[in-house]
C-alpha cells in the first residue's frame, strides 16, 4: 500500500429507508437553537476562555436570542463549575433563559454536576454514553447489554439526583454518542431504556439528542438515520428530538438542515461554527440559511460584525473572509460579468418588492453592510464593475461605449499593478485619458445662433494660437462638429451622446459623453462644465484630442 491509499478506508454507513419522507418535506419554521460555545466551543480551543471571555460570550448569546445555552461540564472542570454558580449566585441568568451542563454517566460526577446547578430556577442536565461497535467493543469492553446498563444507570442516577432538588425545573437530556455510528435499532434500543427511567409526558418532555459526534457519511444518510429514528422510537410526542452536527466532511450545515426535515425539532451548534477538529454546526450559518428562505430565524442576527468580534477575541480563532454569510469578502464581487449584473438588478430593485439581484442572496443591509464592499475591481473585473464604482463613488453615469473603454484602461492598469485598484484610481484614470479638453486644442469662448439653423462661432487655442472657426448644423455640437470638419479638412461624425447633472441644485455641473467617428476610428471623450452646451463642446474636444494624440502615436 502506498502512503495515500483509499483502500485501508470502508464505506460509511447507509439506510435502508426506501418510504423515507424527508425528501419531499419543506422547513417552514426555525428550530429550538442550543447554544454550545461556552462547552463544546470552549473545549475545543488550544487556550480554553478565561472567566472575563466566558461572560462577554454569555452576554452575546443572551443578547442574540438564545434561550437554551450549554454553559459548561462542571463535574469535570473547576473554572466550568465556578462559571455555573456565579451565574446563579449573581443571577445573571434571565427568566426565559435555560442554562445546560454535559455530564457523563458517572454517579460521582452527576452528583458534582447537580451541586454546581444548586439553586437555579430551570436547568437541562445532559447525560451522555457511547453507544456505537467501536466503543462498545475497544473502549468499554461492553456487548449491547452492558451499554445499555451504563445509561439506564446514568439515567436513574440523574432522576434521584433531581428528585432531591424539587425547588429546580429539571430538563433531562440524553445523548446517544456516536450516534451515526451506531445501528439505527440499537440508538432506538438504548434511548427506550433512558425513556422507561424518566417517564417523560407531552407536559414534562425530556430531551433526546442524536449527535454527529464524528461526521462520517454524506448529510442524506444522517437524514435517514434521524427519520427512523423520530418514526420508531416510543413517546414521540413527549420527545424534543434534537441533532448536534460535526463538520468532518464539511457538512455540518447540511445535515443538520436536512434533519429538520427529518423531524428534528432543536439544534445544537456554535456561532461560527467553532468547535473540535473541524468545528461543530455553524448556527449562525443555519439560522441565515433559513432566513434567506423568508423565515424568521428568531436570533438576533443584525450586527454580524459584533458576533464575528466577539468570538474571534474570546476564542482567539479568527474568521475567514469567504465564512458563509458573515466572511468580509461574502458581498463583494470580482468578476466582470457578476458586477455588471449586481449593478443592473440593484438599478431596478423595489423595496415594495421581493429580494431579486443576481448573486447576492440576501440584501446585505439586513446584515448591517453597505452597498460599499458590493463592487471592487481588479484585473478580473469588467465594464460592470468599472460603471458602478463611478455611478457610487461619483456620480457618473458612463454610456456602455465608454465603460467598454475605461473598463480596458482600469485592467490594463491593475495588471501592471498586481492589485485591486480602488475607486480613487478609477477617477484618475478616466479624467486624464477621456476629460482632455484643455489640450492641445481648447475652447476659449462660443456664439451659437439659434435662429432657425444652428450656427456656431467658436474661438480655439492650439499650439500654433488662436482659431477662429465657424459652422453650422442641427445642434451646437453638430453645427461645432461642421466648423472644426471646414477648418481641419477631417471629416468627423457623431455616434452618440449622452449627458446628465453631477448632483442637485442649481450649481449643478454637468458632464457630457461623446462617441465620434474619425476616419475608420471610433473614440470617445467627455467634459464637465456647469454650462451643458459648453460641456457638450468640450466632450467633442476631448475625443477630438484624444485622437490627435492616438494618431501621433501610431506615427
Amino acid at each position: 500500500m502506498t502512503r495515500f491509499d483509499s483502500r485501508k478506508y470502508r464505506r460509511g454507513p447507509v439506510m435502508d429507508l426506501p418510504e423515507r419522507r424527508w425528501p419531499s418535506r419543506i422547513v417552514e419554521q426555525a428550530p429550538i437553537w442550543a447554544s454550545v460555545d461556552l462547552r463544546d466551543g470552549n473545549q475545543a480551543l488550544l487556550e480554553p476562555m478565561g472567566v472575563a471571555q466566558k461572560r462577554r460570550l454569555w452576554a452575546l448569546l443572551v443578547k442574540m436570542g438564545f434561550k437554551e445555552i450549554e454553559i459548561g461540564f462542571p463535574a469535570a472542570s473547576q473554572p466550568d463549575f465556578d462559571f455555573v454558580r456565579w451565574l446563579i449566585e449573581e443571577d445573571k441568568i434571565p427568566e426565559d433563559v435555560t442554562v445546560q451542563v454535559l455530564v457523563q454517566a458517572r454517579e460521582d460526577l452527576i452528583r458534582r454536576t447537580f451541586d454546581a446547578l444548586d439553586g437555579a430556577k430551570r436547568a437541562i442536565v445532559h447525560l451522555y454514553n457511547s453507544t456505537s461497535p467501536i466503543q462498545r467493543d475497544w473502549v468499554f469492553r461492553q456487548d449491547r447489554t452492558g451499554v445499555t446498563a451504563i445509561a439506564r444507570q446514568g439515567a436513574e442516577w440523574v432522576l434521584r439526583e433531581a428528585q432531591r432538588r424539587p425547588a429546580t425545573r429539571w430538563t433531562f437530556q440524553y445523548s446517544p454518542e456516536s450516534f451515526t455510528a451506531t445501528e439505527p435499532d440499537y440508538a432506538v434500543e438504548v434511548c427506550e431504556a433512558v425513556l422507561d427511567v424518566w417517564k417523560p409526558t407531552q407536559q414534562r418532555p425530556c430531551i433526546v439528542n442524536l449527535p454527529a459526534t464524528v461526521e462520517v457519511a454524506s448529510p442524506n444518510v444522517f437524514a435517514d438515520q434521524v427519520e427512523y429514528f423520530a418514526t420508531h422510537i416510543s413517546r414521540r410526542d413527549a420527545i424534543v428530538l434534537s441533532v448536534h452536527t460535526h463538520n468532518d466532511r464539511g457538512g455540518a450545515a447540511a445535515a443538520a438542515e436536512l434533519a429538520l426535515l427529518a423531524g428534528a425539532d432543536r439544534v445544537e451548534g456554535t456561532l461560527l461554527g467553532n468547535g473540535e477538529r473541524t468545528g461543530n454546526l455553524d448556527i449562525v450559518t443555519l439560522a441565515m440559511n433559513l432566513y434567506s428562505q423568508g423565515i424568521d430565524p428568531g436570533l438576533d442576527l443584525s450586527d454580524p460584525d459584533e458576533i464575528v468580534r466577539v468570538v474571534e477575541e474570546c476564542t482567539g480563532t479568527a474568521l475567514h473572509p469567504r465564512h458563509p454569510w458573515v466572511g468580509e469578502l461574502v458581498y463583494t464581487a470580482f468578476s466582470g460579468s457578476h458586477q455588471d449584473a449586481i449593478r443592473k438588478c440593484l438599478m431596478r430593485q423595489s423595496n415594495e418588492e421581493p429580494w431579486q439581484v443576481a448573486y447576492l442572496p440576501i440584501d446585505p443591509r439586513d446584515l448591517g453592510r453597505s452597498y460599499q464592499a458590493v463592487i471592487r475591481v481588479n484585473s478580473q473585473s469588467g465594464k460592470g464593475g468599472v460603471a458602478f464604482v463611478m455611478e457610487r463613488d461619483f456620480g457618473l453615469t458612463l454610456p456602455r461605449w465608454m465603460q467598454v473603454d475605461l473598463a480596458r484602461l482600469v485592467q490594463a492598469q491593475s495588471e501592471r499593478r498586481g492589485g485591486e485598484m480602488d475607486a480613487a484610481s478609477i477617477h484618475r484614470i478616466f479624467m486624464e485619458q477621456f476629460v482632455v479638453d484643455r489640450t492641445p486644442v481648447r475652447l476659449l469662448g462660443y456664439r451659437l445662433d439659434r435662429n432657425g439653423h444652428d450656427v456656431i462661432e467658436a474661438r480655439v487655442a492650439g499650439p500654433d494660437g488662436e482659431h477662429r472657426l465657424r459652422g453650422e448644423g442641427e445642434g451646437a455640437m453638430a453645427a461645432f462638429v461642421d466648423a472644426w470638419s471646414r477648418w481641419s479638412g477631417q471629416p468627423v461624425r457623431i455616434l452618440d451622446y449622452q449627458e446628465h447633472a453631477i448632483g442637485e441644485g442649481t450649481d449643478a455641473e454637468a458632464i457630457a459623453y461623446v462617441q465620434l467617428e474619425l476616419g475608420s476610428q471610433r473614440i470617445a471623450g467627455a467634459a464637465i462644465d456647469r454650462d451643458t452646451v459648453a460641456a457638450s463642446l468640450g466632450a467633442v474636444l476631448s475625443a477630438l484630442n484624444r485622437g490627435e494624440a492616438r494618431q501621433a502615436r501610431a506615427a
